[in-house]
C-alpha cells in the first residue's frame, strides 16, 4: 500500500515538473518567434562543453546528518540550438558528477564510494551582446528544465527528479565564420532533492565551462 501511495506520488511530482518545464518551453518559444527573432536570419548550431563543477554543501533535513561537502567535480553538456544573431534558443543535455566530501565535518575515506551525479534537460535563452568589428561576443543566458538527481553511496543509489533552473554569462570568440569558442561561467540549482521519503537535500552548484559552437 506504501509502495502505491508512493507511486501515485511521483506520478503527481512528475506531472507537476513537466508542466512547469512545458509552460518555459512555450514562453521561450514564444519570445524567440516574436517579430524581432522571425525577421532575422536564423542559424542552427550545435554546441559542447566541459568544465569543472563547485557544488555547493547541501542542507540535509531529515537524512540523520546535516550537512554534505563535495569535492569539485566535472560537468559536461550538449546541445542544438537556433542562432538569429542577438538571440538564440536551444536545447541542452547535461551531466555533472561530484564525489562526497565531508559530512557534518567528518572526511568520507577516499575508498568510500559515495557521490552524486545531476543529468539535466533544459531549454536555454541567450542574449549576445555583439560589437560590430569585435572577435569577442559577451552574452547572458538562462535556462529552464528538470534534472535527475542521483546519490550513489556504496553500490545504493536513490534519486528525485526535479524542476532545475540555471544563470549565466561568458565570452565567445570567433575561431572561423561558422566556429566560434566560449568561455563561461554557469549558476545552476534545483527544487529541494527528496530521494528518500521526508529527506530533502539542496542542489546548487558554480560551474567554469568552456565550450565550442559549431553553425551551419
Amino acid at each position: 500500500m506504501q509502495r502505491g501511495s508512493r507511486m501515485i506520488l511521483l506520478l503527481i511530482k512528475w506531472r507537476v515538473i513537466m508542466k512547469k518545464f512545458v509552460s518555459v518551453c512555450t514562453a521561450l518559444l514564444v519570445f524567440f518567434a516574436s517579430a524581432p527573432f522571425a525577421k532575422a536570419a536564423v542559424t542552427p548550431y550545435v554546441s559542447a562543453s566541459a568544465g569543472v563543477g563547485f557544488l555547493s554543501d547541501s542542507d540535509v533535513e531529515n537524512g540523520g546528518f546535516d550537512e554534505i561537502e563535495y569535492k569539485a567535480g566535472f560537468a559536461v553538456s550538449g546541445a542544438v540550438g537556433l542562432d538569429a544573431d542577438i538571440y538564440r534558443l536551444e536545447g541542452e543535455i547535461g551531466y555533472q558528477v561530484n564525489q562526497f566530501d565531508v559530512i557534518d565535518g567528518v572526511e568520507v575515506p577516499d575508498e568510500d564510494e559515495a557521490e552524486v551525479a545531476i543529468l539535466s534537460f533544459m531549454a536555454n535563452g541567450y542574449i549576445d551582446i555583439a560589437a560590430p568589428t569585435a572577435p569577442l561576443t559577451p552574452y547572458l543566458t538562462a535556462g529552464a528544465g528538470i534534472a535527475n538527481v542521483n546519490f550513489d553511496i556504496d553500490d545504493e543509489s536513490d534519486d528525485d527528479t526535479v524542476f532545475a533552473y540555471k544563470l549565466g554569462a561568458g565570452i565567445a570568440f570567433d575561431a572561423s565564420p561558422n566556429v566560434k569558442l566560449d568561455l563561461g561561467y554557469r549558476y545552476f540549482a534545483t527544487t529541494d532533492v527528496e530521494p528518500e521519503d521526508d529527506v530533502e537535500v539542496s542542489i546548487a552548484t558554480h560551474n567554469i565551462v568552456a565550450g565550442v559552437r559549431v553553425g551551419f
